[in-house]
C-alpha cells in the first residue's frame, strides 16, 4: 500500500543542477553582505537555477525574469505576468513548510503561486515538492490560529500544495493572473496584515539626496572602470548624487553583469532630475549586442527606449524630470531576458 508521502516522492520532479549553477549560485549569495544569511542565499540560488532552467525546457516562447531584489528567505521569478514565490528547504523531513511571514503579509511580497523545492546540494538536485496559490494560502491562514506562526513563519503542513508540478504550465497558459487575486497594498491602517506600504522593494532616489542608499547600490567607481566613471560624470552639467547596479544577464549570456548608472539632480520647480546609463563590467569594453534599456510608466507604458549595437561602451536613456513621489520602472532585457527595476522620485 502506498501511503501519500511516498506517492508524493514518487511524483517528485527532480531537476538536476549543473557545475556552473553552483558557480553562479556562489556569485550569487556573496551580494548578500550578511554573513548568517549566505547560505540560505546560496541555497535559494540553486533553487532558482534549477527551477528556472525546468520552466525554459517547457515554456518556448514566454520570458522568464529574475527579481533582482534579493531576499535572504526567498526568491521570486516570473513567467510572463505570473509571479512565482520559490521556498527553497534542504530538507523536508518533517513534512512542514516553514513560509516567511512576510511574503504572505506584505503586498509587494505576495506572489500568485508558492512553489517549495527541496535543495539537494550533494546529489546535485532540486526536487519541485509542491505548489499553492495565493488565494488558497490566504483561505488556509484564515482558517488557523496564530500558533501556526513560529519566529516570523508560517508553519504549513506540506499535503496543503498540489504534488504536481505541471499545474504551474496550466495556469500559466489557461488563466490570467487576475483570476488569482493579490492584495493591494493601502497606507490606511487596517487589521488585515497583508495590506502595506508600496515602497517596499522600490529605489526611492530623493533619499539619495540625504546620503540613504538601498542595499546593492554602489559607488560607481566599484563596478565600472575609472574612464567610463568619468564619461559619466562628463556628461551631467551638474554634479548630482550618482550610484551604480550591478544587473545579472543570467547563464544565457555567460554570466555577464552589466553596471546600471544612476544619477539625481534637483532642478527647477522643486523638480529632480534623472540620468540614466548602463555600461559594461568586469573588463568588458562592450556591452552586449541589442541590450535594450526602457523607461516605463508605474502603469508599464512604454515611455524612452534605445537598443545597444555592436561595440557600444555604454546607452544612456534621455535625461528626463518629475516631481517627488513619481514612480516609474526601468527594464533591462536583451532575447527572453527582461528585468526590472522599479523606482520612486
Amino acid at each position: 500500500m502506498i501511503n501519500s508521502t511516498d506517492l508524493r516522492l514518487l511524483l517528485s520532479e527532480v531537476i538536476w543542477l549543473e557545475p556552473e549553477h553552483f558557480q553562479h549560485a556562489r556569485e550569487m549569495s556573496k551580494r548578500v553582505t550578511d554573513e548568517a544569511h549566505q547560505w540560505q542565499s546560496y541555497i535559494n540560488s540553486l533553487a532558482l537555477l534549477g527551477f528556472e532552467r525546468w520552466l525554459s525546457e517547457r515554456v518556448q516562447n514566454e520570458s522568464i525574469n529574475r527579481d533582482t531584489n534579493i531576499i535572504e528567505t526567498v526568491c521570486n521569478l516570473w513567467l510572463g505576468e505570473f509571479k512565482f514565490c520559490l521556498i527553497a528547504t534542504e530538507n523536508l523531513l518533517d513534512e512542514v513548510v516553514n513560509v516567511p511571514q512576510n511574503i504572505i503579509d506584505e503586498s509587494e511580497k505576495a506572489a500568485h503561486l508558492y512553489v517549495v523545492l527541496e535543495v539537494l546540494e550533494e546529489e546535485e538536485q532540486v526536487i519541485i515538492r509542491g505548489i499553492l496559490r495565493y488565494d488558497q494560502l490566504v483561505n488556509y491562514r484564515s482558517q488557523v490560529n496564530s500558533q501556526s506562526i513560529q519566529g516570523g513563519y508560517y508553519q504549513l503542513p506540506l499535503s496543503l500544495f498540489d504534488i504536481e508540478p505541471n499545474h504551474l504550465l496550466f495556469y500559466n497558459r489557461f488563466l490570467s493572473p487576475t483570476s488569482i487575486p493579490l492584495p493591494v497594498a493601502s497606507t490606511q491602517t487596517s487589521s488585515v496584515p497583508f495590506l502595506t506600504s508600496l515602497q517596499k522593494n522600490r529605489t526611492k532616489l530623493s533619499q539619495w539626496l540625504e546620503g540613504i542608499f538601498e542595499e546593492g547600490w554602489q559607488a560607481i567607481d566599484t563596478l565600472i572602470k575609472p574612464e567610463a566613471n568619468l564619461a559619466f560624470s562628463i556628461r551631467n552639467t551638474e554634479e548630482g548624487t550618482k550610484r551604480a547596479k550591478l544587473i545579472d544577464m543570467g547563464m544565457q549570456f555567460g554570466d555577464e553583469t552589466v553596471a546600471m548608472l544612476v544619477n539625481i539632480t534637483k532642478e527647477a520647480e522643486e523638480k529632480l532630475g534623472i540620468l540614466i546609463q548602463l555600461h559594461p563590467t568586469g573588463g568588458e569594453r562592450y556591452l552586449p549586442h541589442n541590450l535594450k534599456l526602457t523607461l516605463l510608466s508605474k502603469t508599464g507604458k512604454t515611455l524612452q527606449e534605445v537598443t545597444s549595437r555592436d561595440q557600444d561602451n555604454y546607452i544612456q536613456l534621455k535625461p528626463f524630470k518629475g516631481e517627488e513621489g513619481k514612480r516609474f520602472c526601468i527594464q533591462v532585457s536583451c532575447a527572453s531576458v527582461r528585468i526590472r527595476e522599479d523606482f520612486e522620485l
